[in-house]
């Protein structure tokens, strides 16, 4: 039985076995049987092949560690816990930004209170010049999942309207190269803000605004699944939001 996640890493990314095995300092005929016999490598080696491919561990190789592993990485994972987004310090959104280096994301319905920060705007602007990719989804105010959660919190079309503000005042930004911006209708059950693989996660809670709900700080670690898991929920609900015209 072949590892098809790690044969098809390979083939994305145009990497022989042999360019592989040079690259970690392992010999050819390994990473051969790492492929084709679905082995299980070393940890020490585990770790060099996913950082070379830029993958989770855990992805190329499922079983390789026990869930007592898994959840002890997991747990590492966690930085902060702040029991409302209002008690998160007003320039932490701003300093996780600013460390970005390829993946800049913000999945929310409004997120109102981002979209006013013009020192938040200059640094995706920044950061896009330089070449990060920036990724913003808002709620589609038209959706009824949009108007569930405007009904939920007590704010009936109050929601929408707050979309509708923040895309005015994201309207610069929208002109810039490198940072697209996405319409969703997904039931949102975290807010999720990324700077590469470190993450602030606004939980939302039934009959509560977001900025009441607690938010999640996390960075990633190998072996964890924590990051991992919203990055994936981030990336499926892009892959299905509709395009929003400059």
């Amino acid at each position: 039985m072949q590892n098809e996640r790690l044969r098809a890493a390979l083939l994305e990314r145009g990497l022989t076995l042999d360019e592989l095995a040079n690259a970690i300092d392992v010999d050819p005929k390994t990473v051969e049987r790492w492929v084709t016999t679905n082995r299980t490598p070393y940890r020490r080696h585990r770790y060099a092949v996913a950082a070379q491919l830029g993958l989770d561990e855990t992805y190329l190789w499922p079983d390789a560690l026990s869930p007592d592993q898994v959840a002890g990485a997991s747990e590492s994972e966690i930085l902060t816990v702040y029991p409302h987004r209002w008690a998160v310090p007003s320039d932490l959104w701003r300093r996780m930004f600013e460390t970005a280096e390829r993946e800049i994301g913000v999945l929310v319905y409004s997120g109102l209170f981002l979209s006013e920060d013009a020192g938040t705007h200059q640094v995706f602007r920044a950061k896009a010049d330089a070449g990060v990719r920036v990724r913003i989804l808002l709620g589609d105010p038209e959706s009824p999942v949009v108007a569930q959660r405007g009904a939920d919190e007590g704010l009936d079309d109050a929601m929408a309207a707050k979309i509708r503000n923040a895309l005015v005042m994201y309207a610069r930004l929208r002109q810039v190269e490198g940072i697209d911006f996405r319409l969703h209708d997904t039931i949102l059950y975290n807010s999720i803000y990324r700077a590469d693989d470190q993450l602030l996660v606004n939980t939302h809670i039934y009959g509560f605004a977001a900025a009441h709900a607690p938010v999640i700080h996390l960075r990633k670690v190998a072996g964890g699944s924590m990051v991992s898991n919203y990055l994936d929920s981030f990336e499926r609900v892009w892959d299905r939001a509709r395009e929003l015209e400059a």
